[in-house]
């Protein structure tokens, strides 16, 4: 029995395949895109962030945690969470006409960290998102951009049962010096999420403005 096709090679090649959502093609007035990407500890929102704020459907890499992150992961404070991002989650918003950001999400956990470097190639800034609840897991992150001097601002992710601080007192645990804007958002929201990613485009401009002042 012969199971191979009953089309020719010539046919196969020229059919048409599923072509682009026309939600998802890039406008036409778009002049400059920047990459920017979100970081944070495990289970702060990223995900959720990308989602809410991405005027595509978003590209997640989240799968089901399992036996074998038991003792590895910490997942104190966020115990109920079943799925965790194992590469990274993408997502696209249009500032304005002409202005598109690339979104990143990147993996909370320390044993992915290691995929930052590809992540951080070619970012223009990134969003640090915080939760009150486990700000100690924070450190790391913002250390790690320090670093890599990329230029960040710090999004306080209000959770229903996350106790509230006053913004200084934050700042001051966090150790960030004054002018890294630090706001407080909620993932959930489109409208919050985009006002984060305006804080970091301004702050963005004012560091450009300062250097050519310079």
């Amino acid at each position: 029995m012969d199971f191979r096709s009953s089309e020719s090679p010539a046919s196969v090649e020229e059919r048409p395949g599923p072509g682009p959502r026309s939600e998802d093609a890039l406008p036409e007035t778009a002049a400059a895109a920047v990459k920017v990407v979100i970081v944070g500890g495990f289970g702060v929102g990223k995900t959720t962030l990308v989602g809410s704020v991405s005027e595509i459907r978003p590209l997640t890499t989240e799968e089901t945690m399992t036996q074998a992150g038991v003792g590895v992961d910490d997942t104190a404070g966020v115990e109920r969470k079943s799925t965790t991002t194992v590469a990274m989650d993408f997502g696209r918003i249009s500032i304005n006409e002409e202005l598109v950001l690339y979104l990143f999400g990147t993996p909370g956990q320390e044993r992915f960290w290691f995929l930052w470097r590809g992540l951080f190639e070619g970012a223009l800034g990134a969003v640090v998102l915080v939760d009150t609840r486990r700000l100690e897991v924070s450190f790391d992150v913002i250390g790690r951009l320090e670093e890599r001097s990329v230029p960040f601002v710090v999004a306080v992710n209000t959770f229903p049962d996350a106790p509230a601080y006053p913004l200084d007192e934050l700042r001051a645990a966090l150790d960030l010096p004054d002018a890294v804007p630090l706001v407080e958002c909620d993932a959930r929201l489109r409208s919050s999420s985009r006002d984060v990613l305006m804080a970091l485009m301004r702050y963005l401009q004012t560091l450009a403005l300062t250097t050519e002042a310079s």
